[in-house]
């Protein structure tokens, strides 16, 4: 059983805004619910000012997709909605059509665990406009929040170099979904470890955790904390030291390491959570070391991220476990990932009719298609990705250069050789699904490679290089001929 249906009520169709449901009727009203149409799910900014994002929450996107039904108490509950007339705001011919929906779209999506940029699509909804409407606010809910701490937690792994990542945010996480879904997106982002035993049950992810101030406040001294914590659990000692003085918990904790060794056991580590911690795991390294605990590792908490952790690294503080709270599953420094769900296209007859949503802001318009990403590839390196419409691929396999999003004027030159790539894949086929996640090892994995082969330069955290993503040529000039009939209140839409 899926971790969305253990979590909650078997149906999830009215997560969504009430705007979804009065377009759907407004469809329906007007004839056009079944008018086959595209949407691209997409974000327009990299995230925390670097160079990429990490693609995540698709497996839920398949789980949710694949139990989409509304349910009766779901129908009961609009039912009782009223407009401004106090009548019914959705009248009962469109409940009974709710109450029959059975999904029959296409979806084509980049993998989870894909690196990815700012204006790739990174879903594709094809199919009759009302189904295509309706998925909207779900599909972004599944997606933004855990890219976001995906590429939080690749940014942190980054920072610790190799360093093992614990995920312990469930306490200061957006409630229970929010911790949920932030240690599954922090895994997959390369996090070795929860705290967070729910998401243990429901993911399959790894758990870590000892015990906290309290255990020790509840003794008469550390010493005899830490020896009633070592006798309970012998297999499990990562003490807590810094509740009195840091230092001297050091101590202790060697005194009872001492004695677990006696037993056959050995003390897994400490861990420091307040103050200098370049310092004070200088100091406690050193007692380690001199009482013979060298393997001992030491355990750094205490509201870090990826900035704190390279200081640390680069003042030399011997710390070898990252335990990562607040500001990884709250995403701190950037509370949402710009995500949007645009329409792209309108089936006009045999043929498609893109369409383009016009703002001021040049990060707003959206390009018109059925769009695909294609990755470019050279010795073993990403060098340039190319959104094409899938209805001129003849132009897109013609293509030498792309056509910067936000710039026309910027062009970026294409590799004449290496391995090329189209990353959307096909997920569902007529409202069914045909493609398997994988388990999230792999996923985590997927990743990892994934991050590997993207340039340092790009991954660096202070102005990172600009990745090449851009609009082949003939896409752009299409883009900018309907940007131009719209302002001058022609078409919002060219053959």
């Amino acid at each position: 059983m899926g971790a969305l249906r253990q979590l909650y009520r078997p149906s999830l169709a009215l997560c969504t805004d009430l705007y979804q449901l009065t377009m759907a009727y407004g469809y329906f009203a007007a004839g056009m619910a079944h008018r086959e149409v595209s949407f691209h799910l997409s974000f327009r900014t990299n995230p925390f000012g670097g160079g990429y994002a990490i693609a995540c929450g698709l497996g839920p996107v398949i789980e949710y997709l694949s139990e989409l039904r509304f349910a009766d108490a779901d129908l009961a509950y609009l039912a009782t909605l009223a407009g401004g007339d106090g009548k019914p705001l959705f009248p009962r011919p469109f409940l009974e059509a709710l109450a029959a929906f059975e999904l029959s779209v296409d979806v084509d999506a980049i993998v989870e665990g894909s690196v990815v940029f700012g204006h790739e699509p990174l879903i594709r909804v094809t199919g009759p406009a009302i189904e295509c409407q309706l998925l909207e606010t779900a599909l972004l809910n599944l997606v933004n929040f855990p890219t976001l701490v995906a590429t939080k937690a690749a940014r942190i792994c980054q920072a610790a170099n190799g360093d093992p990542v614990l995920e312990f945010g469930l306490r200061r996480a957006q409630g229970i979904d929010g911790g949920l879904s932030a240690a599954r997106a922090a895994y997959i982002g390369g996090c070795a470890a929860t705290s967070n035993v729910l998401a243990g049950q429901l993911f399959g992810l790894p758990v870590k955790g000892t015990h906290a101030h309290s255990w020790v406040m509840m003794f008469a001294d550390e010493v005899a904390a830490f020896s009633a914590y070592a006798e309970a659990m012998p297999q499990n000692c990562v003490f807590l030291v810094d509740t009195y003085d840091t230092l001297r918990g050091v101590e202790h904790a060697i005194t009872v390491g001492k004695t677990l060794r006696t037993r056959g056991f050995e003390l897994a580590g400490i861990r420091l959570d307040s103050g200098d911690l370049a310092h004070l795991a200088t100091g406690a390294r050193a007692l380690l070391d001199a009482a013979g605990f060298e393997g001992t590792a030491i355990v750094a908490s205490n509201d870090l991220d990826e900035h704190l952790v390279t200081s640390l690294k680069q003042q030399g503080a011997p710390i070898t476990v990252w335990g990562i709270g607040t500001r990884l599953v709250t995403a701190f420094e950037q509370p949402a990932l710009d995500g949007v769900y645009k329409l792209s296209a309108i089936r006009s007859g045999d043929h498609w009719r893109g369409t383009v949503k016009v703002s001021e802001q040049t990060a707003k318009v959206s390009t018109p298609g059925l769009l695909q990403v294609r990755r470019f590839e050279h010795g073993g390196q990403m060098v340039a990705d190319m959104i094409y419409d899938l209805s001129d691929a003849q132009s897109s396999s013609a293509a030498t250069h792309t056509i910067d999003v936000h710039d026309p004027t910027r062009h970026w030159l294409l590799p004449a050789k290496g391995t090329v790539t189209d990353l959307l894949i096909p997920i569902f086929r007529g409202g069914r699904p045909v493609y398997e996640a994988p388990p999230l090892p792999e996923v985590r994995a997927h990743a990892a490679a994934s991050l590997a082969t993207l340039s340092p330069r790009v991954k660096r955290f202070a102005n990172p290089q600009i990745y090449a993503v851009g609009l082949e040529p003939a896409l752009a000039a299409r883009k900018l001929a309907l940007i131009d009939d719209a302002r001058g209140g022609g078409p919002k839409g060219a053959s």
